[in-house]
């Protein structure tokens, strides 16, 4: 039986389908990639893992693949997660200053490395619908002071780090009560700190949402289960990993989900619904 995509509006099978006498499900989801990593030595901090929440029309006994990306390590993209037809993509690197570079495109973009020499680098751009872009390197044009960029969150772009007093921030993640609390998810990670030979305003701190904060020496990684962005580096340490991503789906409690090969857990709060939620690996989920 077809299911309807609430992303796209169209209508498709997944998983395979085994005889059932109940009616199909509305199931609420939260599915969100795992966070980039923040860049080095002087580099933007890592963007957010793509959020993509909304109901799908499910199918009984269907086993549906559900798969939790991983946070990216050092300047690495974090990796994808999918709910059966959905898949949110992993959160764009913070570019490093060493490669002299742009953030890398994700979910949510990863932040510039430091401007210097007079170039002036990019923020990683996000998927629509799933996060924003990371922030720029500093001061749009000058070689000094220097600065990195904000990796982007779900719910704003990474800022721009700029002169002495403008941190590389990142961008804000959104809110979600899927579970009963509500809860911030999908912050992008501060930048480093730029200072070199000009005074910067120095490393950022990660976006609400699990974003991990920039380093004037070590940063810190995004955390677990939010998609949150790794923090970009000072000189010369290595750019912190990116938060793991999660899929949670709500559904009335006279129903049961069932995992296999993922890891997670089911939970009753009140209101007449279950929550299952997947923290790590790949399966399927069947409802029955």
């Amino acid at each position: 039986m077809p299911f309807l995509n609430s992303v796209s509006g169209t209508l498709g099978v997944i998983g395979t389908r085994k005889s059932s006498s109940r009616p199909p499900l509305d199931v609420d989801h939260l599915v969100i990639a795992g966070g980039g990593g923040g860049g080095n030595a002087r580099g933007g901090g890592g963007g957010a893992g793509g959020m993509i929440s909304g109901t799908q029309l499910l199918t009984i006994a269907t086993a549906y693949t559900a798969t939790v990306g991983a946070g990216g390590g050092s300047s690495t993209q974090g990796s994808s997660s999918v709910f059966s037809s959905l898949t949110s993509t992993g959160g764009g690197r913070g570019g490093t200053h060493f490669g002299g570079d742009n953030g890398g495109s994700g979910g949510s973009g990863g932040g510039a490395a430091m401007n210097y020499g007079g170039n002036i680098f990019s923020g990683g751009s996000g998927t629509a619908g799933q996060g924003n872009a990371g922030g720029g390197s500093g001061n749009q044009g000058s070689d000094r002071p220097r600065n990195s960029g904000g990796g982007g969150g779900a719910g704003a772009a990474g800022t721009r780090g700029n002169g002495t007093t403008i941190q590389p921030v990142g961008g804000i993640g959104l809110q979600s009560s899927i579970t009963g609390t509500s809860t911030y998810y999908a912050g992008g990670g501060g930048g480093g700190s730029g200072t070199y030979d000009g005074s910067g305003a120095g490393a950022g701190v990660g976006g609400l949402g699990g974003g991990g904060n920039g380093g004037n020496a070590t940063p810190t990684s995004g955390t677990a289960n939010t998609g949150g962005g790794g923090g970009g580096a000072g000189y010369p340490d290595n750019g912190a990993n990116g938060g793991s991503g999660v899929v949670i789906l709500k559904y009335p409690d006279s129903y049961t989900a069932t995992l296999s090969g993922a890891t997670g857990t089911t939970s009753s709060p009140s209101g007449g619904f279950k929550v299952t939620t997947i923290t790590a690996g790949t399966g399927t989920v069947t409802f029955s």
